[in-house]
């Protein structure tokens, strides 16, 4: 079949340490995305993880993985070393 490059696509992403921070002392700073899912059920905060709802079950997100927002919308968790690899920052130009 061969060999294939992701495309390029811009995606939301969060420390899961950030999240966890801002959900105990400044929940108001929480993304919208992450609120959402929280009011439908879909993320359960702990307090050294948080747990998503995901197509492919509950998956765990653990200090310093990254939460990230795929691009239909759904959130799953990353491993800091496959975050590193896959993606790097995007700064807009608009």
């Amino acid at each position: 079949m061969g060999k294939f490059r992701k495309k390029s696509v811009i995606i939301e992403a969060w420390p899961v340490n950030h999240l966890l921070d801002d959900a105990k002392h400044n929940w108001p700073g929480l993304p919208q995305p992450i609120t959402d899912a929280y009011d439908r059920g879909e993320i359960l905060f702990g307090d050294v993880y948080i747990d998503i709802k995901t197509i492919e079950g509950t998956m765990r997100a653990s200090l310093y993985d990254w939460v990230i927002e795929g691009v239909k919308g759904e959130l799953c968790p990353c491993k800091p070393d496959i975050f590193e690899m896959t993606y790097e920052r995007h700064y807009d130009t608009e």
